[in-house]
């Protein structure tokens, strides 16, 4: 079975966090959603009150096969503030395992210098904050071990690639008319 974790942190913009996470369960994927606020208890970017499985400085990541960054504001900033969310997003970039953000999010990638060169895409007020990137206006963007895409909007289709990568295309598929996603 795969394994994902799904880094959450105050203001991180809910329907992108949680779409991944929906999609990822609906493939049999194990998701750990860990916090990086050092407590579990997390209030999203609509001020919807949730609670993380585990801190980012305790998650267990040596058999995950999948980073994902949400969006929202002031959840980005708050997520490249912590140093577990940071050291295991390089861990993870240096050994060639898959790294996703979404929306503001890949910005964080971009401030670690791991989109130099690559093709990525992030929220339209954030596709300036990629520097060293080759900057597409697309839904979702994959550059060898990274995916990104560009927000809210594209959280499914973004999901769908996630599965993809983890379970098959023929699992995204699957999910894909059980949810009615037509495009």
């Amino acid at each position: 079975m795969s394994k994902a974790v799904v880094f959450f942190a105050d203001g991180t913009e809910e329907c992108e966090a949680l779409l991944v996470i929906d999609l990822l369960r609906r493939a049999d994927v194990e998701v750990v959603v860990a916090s990086a606020m050092g407590r579990l208890q997390l209030v999203t970017s609509h001020n919807i009150t949730l609670m993380a499985d585990a801190l980012a400085e305790e998650a267990d990541y040596t058999n995950a096969d999948l980073l994902v960054l949400p969006g929202g504001i002031p959840g980005t900033p708050n997520l490249a503030a912590n140093a577990a969310v940071v050291a295991a997003v390089k861990q993870f970039c240096a050994q060639g395992k898959k790294v996703a953000a979404i929306c503001a999010a890949p910005s964080i990638l971009a401030d670690l210098g791991l989109l130099q060169g690559k093709k990525a895409t992030a929220h339209a007020a954030f596709q300036d904050k990629l520097p060293g990137a080759v900057v597409l206006d697309e839904e979702v963007v994959v550059d060898g071990n990274i995916t990104t895409s560009y927000g809210l909007g594209g959280a499914i289709p973004f999901g769908l690639e996630l599965v993809r990568q983890l379970a098959g295309a023929e699992t995204a598929d699957r999910i894909k008319a059980a949810i009615a996603y037509k495009h």
